[in-house]
């Protein structure tokens, strides 16, 4: 059951993000992001209802933050995608927890993985005639706020209880949508059917995985669920080349799973260093 609700949740995640590139033509990356934002926003406070007058100045610094990189990240990827494709952006995305999961390792093994994931880029980026390089640096800034994203929760996790910090911070990120989604839906006035496809990506890449990955959380190890999250940039790649007609070549297959399995057995490696000094 645990592992159906992995595969569904990044399943849904991508499928999600892969709709909401429909859209893109009629009301942008910025009207999409702004309608997942205020669906995630409403999904998270029924869920996690903070209370807001109990929130100290210790614990409203890291939802603030979240807040903004909930903003950034979503609106990072989304624009990267519409110009560099969605498996290629969500591997690039994909660094952002690879590096937190190599972050301050002196082994002789996390360096050959954290080469292997520099040579892989080294080859996505490659210069051609087609390269996208804003795009790419968009997707660069996308794993940046991942990976500020991991820390960041920890952090809103250790200050406030439940699912309270994560609900805030989605929360206050909608609001800061509010006005810069009026403004672009106004400007662009989205058909119905874009509006679906937005609504539908707010479902599919908000409020699906995280109730999905909530349950399956429950059911197995979090070591096993980081593992399993690392094929999340094969499932992009395959979504978008069923979906969007987006195909990428043998090198970038190669390359994908390159980062795929320098981050699972990064995630595998941490886990069992965790469990020894636990049993030490």
């Amino acid at each position: 059951m645990g592992t159906a609700m992995m595969v569904g949740s990044g399943l849904s995640n991508q499928v999600g993000a892969a709709v909401a590139a429909l859209a893109f033509p009629v009301i942008g990356p910025v009207g999409v992001v702004a309608v997942r934002q205020w669906v995630a926003g409403v999904v998270l406070l029924a869920v996690g209802r903070p209370r807001w007058r109990s929130f100290t100045a210790r614990q409203w610094w890291p939802v603030l933050a979240l807040a903004a990189v909930f903003a950034t990240m979503n609106l990072s990827l989304y624009s990267a995608i519409q110009r560099i494709g969605l498996g290629l952006a969500v591997t690039l995305e994909f660094l952002g927890p690879l590096a937190v999961a190599l972050a301050g390792s002196r082994r002789g093994a996390d360096l050959v993985r954290a080469l292997a994931a520099a040579g892989a880029v080294a080859v996505l980026t490659r210069p051609q005639p087609s390269t996208d390089y804003l795009g790419i640096g968009l997707a660069l800034l996308a794993a940046v706020c991942w990976g500020s994203y991991i820390l960041l929760n920890r952090t809103v996790g250790a200050r406030l209880p439940g699912a309270q910090g994560s609900a805030a911070a989605a929360a206050v990120s909608a609001a800061l949508y509010l006005p810069v989604g009026a403004v672009v839906l106004w400007h662009h006035p989205p058909s119905a059917g874009a509006l679906g496809c937005a609504l539908a990506a707010g479902v599919l890449s908000s409020a699906v995985p995280f109730l999905a990955d909530l349950l399956a959380l429950r059911r197995v190890p979090a070591a096993a669920f980081g593992i399993f999250m690392s094929v999340n940039p094969v499932l992009a790649a395959l979504v978008g080349m069923v979906v969007l007609d987006q195909r990428l070549d043998w090198a970038a297959w190669a390359a994908i799973a390159v980062i795929v399995s320098a981050n699972a057995t990064a995630v595998a490696s941490t886990a069992r260093r965790a469990r020894r000094r636990k049993n030490a």
